[in-house]
């Protein structure tokens, strides 16, 4: 209505797309897991990552959609082989990723492993993690990490969910997807741990987090 000075047509602001789109725990398992490769490759094959994780083609395919819809990447073909190509270098790509991950912590349980059991949580997560990696004092209870598969394991071998912790016991962090991102590390990858903590009020812990920040590859 110009006559009276009114526009009465529609904006909207634009958004980071990133921030509009929460990755899946596949696609961010997929995706971590490409940024901490060295030496840091912009175009990569994300089948190759998919079948080091154990995913189906399936689960390969969505999470390539969800990492072309973040804006973070951008899909093509080579033969019958499918790329993907990185929109910025690795530390940009995760700050514009941040938004959209999540904490791979699904709940935490304490346990009292033994025997065949005792192997099913191999990586240190949390603050146990934290202090590997920095001068934080290490917890109390030692914390691991296991997948959905390696708790469903270890109560099958006789794990055994505790009210409180007792001694010897551990605190074992439930994944969303597998601690097991760094084969062959002590603790769970240092991007995992970010996310896991981010939201921990503890200044020691926040200084802590800053100092594994110093120590990313890139």
């Amino acid at each position: 209505l110009p006559d009276l000075g009114l526009d009465l047509r529609e904006y909207f602001r634009q958004r980071s797309p990133a921030a509009d789109v929460s990755l899946s725990p596949s696609a961010q398992a997929i995706l971590i897991t490409a940024l901490l490769r060295q030496p840091w490759q912009a175009e990569w094959q994300p089948a190759k990552v998919a079948v080091a994780l154990g995913y189906t083609p399936m689960t390969l395919s969505r999470a390539v959609k969800e990492l072309t819809a973040t804006g973070l990447a951008t899909a093509y073909t080579v033969g019958r082989a499918r790329w993907l190509r990185m929109e910025h270098p690795p530390q940009q790509t995760w700050e514009q990723a941040k938004p959209s991950l999540r904490s791979p912590v699904k709940r935490t349980v304490w346990v009292l492993p033994a025997g065949v059991a005792a192997n099913r949580a191999r990586y240190l997560a949390g603050l146990s993690a934290l202090a590997h990696h920095s001068m934080l004092t290490e917890p109390k209870w030692p914390v691991y990490a296991v997948s959905p598969v390696a708790w469903k394991a270890a109560t099958d071998a006789g794990v055994r969910e505790m009210p409180e912790p007792i001694a010897g016991a551990q605190e074992w962090q439930l994944w969303s997807y597998s601690p097991e991102l760094l084969p062959g590390a002590a603790t769970v990858d240092p991007l995992s741990l970010t996310l896991s903590l981010q939201d921990n009020a503890d200044d020691r812990v926040q200084l802590a987090l800053d100092e594994l920040k110093g120590r990313l590859p890139w």
